[in-house]
């Protein structure tokens, strides 16, 4: 870890290097970066996902309005009723005619139709779609207020001493707030409550009534390692940002509110994540790193989905992800990278595959045939190794990332 030298910068001192980074993107004026950040809206924080340790900060306890960041909590209640088995992943979410009334985002449901519990979690996850997050609220709580009130009562428990929340979805109400340090607490325990769950974050798309929904969040497209969380905006809470991203088996939790515009959120994120990460001296991950004798990175921000047919119905619990463990020159190598893969999850498929990369053909290792759980565990163990390892989704629905 880096000295106290570098602990102890400035807020100031973050500040420029913040808006040196948005004018070297070409993104904005000085002037206006400058602005953004010292504004009365903006607060930051960035974590160790694994002590908490805090390790840049803004305004952290600053109280804002969270937006769809709202919808974290939500999820966190969801992934709590179906660990607790109050529900389940195939169950019917009926839709009432308040949450068919939600604004956009939304899915576009009717009053009376019905969707199934996955389909309402990729649909907060992806579109973040107010509609589904009432009817989700409606179906833990009996209402919406009282699913808010729920909400409220587990944050706290939580430890998110500054958060009110008063509905499911982040829509605008003078009374709902939260901080950045609340919601990295509330990310950081997604993240380690629920590690079969979590990767639900990375959704890049999916297929809902023959329409293809595709995931909001530019991170998972642009930062290496980002592999989830939410975005939001209202007019009063302006753009806001939560993203995990892992170098090096180190996983940091960043917090971004108050931003100006997508594109200056994103940026303000990646410089954050990347003075987070020289903070604890862990080198920044390249996009795809090929090699012959040891696994490539293939980062979770840019694995593309498996199509895959399923033998039986959908849930946690069925065998439908995968983890893909490198790219490597040759079949053999691939091959027993996979191998190993497959001892770590203590189980699945063998699967390699051909792909082509720089004009070269490299050999994709997997393990298929796995729950979320086993293939969480399974990278969790790899990563200890200094293994590469991502968690695939291996569903129809969806498609292959872009």
């Amino acid at each position: 870890m880096k000295s106290g030298r570098r602990r102890g910068r400035t807020i100031l001192l973050r500040f420029a290097a913040l808006a040196a980074t948005l004018v070297g993107l070409g993104l904005v004026g000085a002037e206006r970066a400058a602005a953004q950040i010292g504004s009365d809206r903006y607060s930051s924080i960035v974590v160790d996902a694994a002590t908490g340790s805090v390790l840049e900060a803004a305004n952290p306890d600053a109280l804002r309005h969270p937006a769809s960041l709202t919808k974290l909590m939500t999820l966190y209640m969801v992934f709590e009723a179906l660990r607790d088995r109050r529900i389940t992943m195939d169950q019917f979410v009926p839709v009432s005619s308040h949450a068919a009334s939600m604004e956009p985002s939304k899915l576009g449901l009717l009053p009376g139709t019905r969707l199934t519990v996955e389909e309402a979690i990729l649909g907060l996850v992806t579109k973040s779609a107010n509609d589904a997050a009432a009817a989700l609220g409606e179906l833990l709580g009996g209402s919406e207020d009282r699913f808010a009130q729920m909400m409220t009562l587990r944050a706290r428990a939580l430890g998110m001493s500054r958060t009110t929340f008063t509905n499911a979805s982040g829509l605008p109400d003078p009374d709902q707030w939260s901080s950045a340090r609340d919601l990295a607490i509330l990310g950081r325990r997604l993240i380690s409550d629920f590690p079969g769950f979590y990767p639900y974050f990375g959704t890049r798309s999916f297929t809902f009534q023959r329409r293809v929904i595709f995931n909001h969040d530019r991170m998972l497209e642009t930062y290496p390692g980002a592999d989830g969380m939410k975005t939001g905006y209202t007019v009063a809470s302006g753009h806001n940002l939560v993203t995990s991203a892992v170098h090096g088996g180190v996983r940091l939790v960043g917090v971004v509110l108050g931003a100006a515009s997508n594109p200056e959120r994103d940026a303000h994120m990646a410089a954050l994540l990347d003075q987070g990460f020289e903070e604890l001296d862990v080198p920044r991950e390249r996009r795809t790193v090929v090699a012959g004798r040891l696994p490539s990175l293939v980062s979770a921000a840019h694995a593309a989905t498996l199509t895959l047919q399923p033998t039986r119905a959908r849930g946690v619990g069925i065998p439908t992800w995968a983890i893909q463990v490198g790219s490597f020159s040759t079949e053999r190598a691939a091959r027993d990278a996979a191998a190993n893969g497959r001892r770590a999850a203590d189980g699945g498929e063998v699967r390699i595959e051909p792909a082509s990369q720089h004009r070269r053909t490299v050999w994709r290792a997997q393990v298929t045939g796995l729950t979320a759980a086993e293939a969480q565990g399974a990278c969790a163990e790899l990563s200890r190794r200094r293994s590469a390892c991502v968690v695939l989704r291996a569903d129809p629905r969806q498609v292959a990332s872009r």
